[in-house]
């Protein structure tokens, strides 16, 4: 049976996993991560295309063996975050100040996974696309693995009529299951703003024009738009994460440099707050005599989970695991760039439970202490292995049962 099949293959994909982690890549250099996708598909007797997106995505498609089937397609990202590492583990990170600090090395070896047991299956009713793809971390690689055809058939294999990802969430107890219908996660953008002054002593600021009190009151008044602008039972966060001005104590600078993020959830949100944002910066800077150069790129589009899709996997997922499975009660404020996909075809995006027994202060994702949990990569697999197999509009097969997790 398949769930033997992905027990025993548990040991060697934590290896792979930790040989991933260990070889940690930043967005668009992920090398090393990419021939080991492309290892590990060759040895298994995947077809496969590499180079997408701009030099590392790959894109692996396994046939079905009945005909009439489906085709889905199924997602994990493959780079690192440039973090200095501090979890102790053995199989730490080998390159200074980058890690894997966002679970994409369980994501990878996770798919891998997927994609030896759907091998190994005689009866395939569906068509899957494996889709390893770049640069979530800001580099939208999500997007440019659509641009470059992996969903609509013209790279490998037939067109996707669905697709779904997973992501780790280290907060909720381990093999817990999260879906939502609809926003899942955030739109966001980044901002930069470059607040021009004129510099001068400190000790004769009126022959200044002071662009640190101007900076300080931007971010300030930035926090007026989600009081004061946006309706309460709608969500904005405008987040400075960064700012630079001054070398010296006792100089006034010519500028300040200030970088953040505005998340949203609904699209007219997030045109109405980059709307208030350039009024509020552009005002206030006037009003202190400054002027500014604000630097507003395209964000991530909200990754919203199509109703169809969604509900499917509820329900594939109940069936393998009753009561571990919940429905996500508010959406979170990260970005994802799982989002573009879902402009292709029917998407669906759900969370994975990591939280150890015992850790009552699991690290975050994103922070130098975090690693993804090995112990949950069969139930992933399965999971994923299950919305391969059962059929896309059929109600799920029944189940002798979850995966022993002893």
């Amino acid at each position: 049976m398949i769930r033997e099949s992905i027990l025993a293959d548990h040991a060697a994909l934590t290896e792979i996993r930790r040989e991933i982690h260990r070889h940690p890549e930043l967005m668009f250099q992920e090398h090393n991560t990419s021939a080991i996708v492309q290892r590990e598909l060759s040895k298994i007797g995947v077809e496969f295309v590499a180079g997408l997106a701009k030099g590392t995505g790959v894109l692996g498609y396994l046939t079905a063996t009945e005909p009439g089937g489906s085709t889905i397609a199924l997602r994990a990202d493959m780079d690192a975050l440039p973090i200095t590492e501090d979890t102790g583990v053995p199989y730490t990170s080998e390159c200074p100040g980058v890690m894997h600090a966002c679970g994409h090395d369980g994501h990878t070896a996770i798919l891998i996974g997927v994609a030896r047991a759907l091998a190994k299956e005689k009866v395939r009713r569906n068509n899957v696309l494996f889709v390893f793809q770049p640069a979530e971390e800001g580099g939208a690689g999500g997007e440019q693995m659509c641009l470059d055809g992996c969903l609509d058939g013209s790279r490998l294999g037939t067109k996707a009529d669905v697709i779904y990802g997973l992501h780790g969430w280290p907060e909720v107890e381990k093999h817990r299951l999260l879906w939502k219908v609809g926003p899942m996660m955030a739109a966001t953008n980044e901002f930069r703003i470059r607040v021009n002054g004129r510099g001068g002593h400190a000790a004769a600021p009126h022959l200044t024009i002071d662009p640190v009190v101007a900076a300080a009151q931007i971010i300030v008044a930035l926090q007026s738009i989600a009081a004061r602008n946006i309706d309460p039972l709608d969500s904005i966060v405008f987040t400075v994460g960064a700012i630079h001005g001054g070398e010296a104590n006792n100089v006034i600078p010519d500028y300040v440099d200030l970088r953040g993020t505005m998340r949203t959830l609904r699209a007219e949100t997030q045109e109405y707050g980059e709307q208030r944002f350039r009024e509020v910066v552009n005002g206030i800077a006037t009003a202190m005599g400054c002027t500014v150069e604000i630097q507003w790129p395209g964000g991530y589009p909200v990754t919203f989970n199509e109703k169809t899709a969604t509900l499917r996997f509820r329900q594939l997922a109940e069936a393998k695991y009753g009561d571990m499975v919940e429905e996500l009660v508010n959406p979170v404020m990260g970005g994802e760039d799982f989002s573009y996909y879902g402009a292709y075809v029917p998407a669906c995006f759900y969370f994975l439970g990591l939280r150890r027994d015992g850790d009552e202060n699991p690290a975050s994702v994103h922070t130098p202490r975090f690693d993804f949990n090995d112990e949950v990569i069969p139930t992933a697999v399965e999971m994923m292995t299950e919305l391969a197999l059962q059929p896309l509009n059929l109600a799920p097969a029944s189940s002798n049962g979850a995966l022993s997790h002893a």
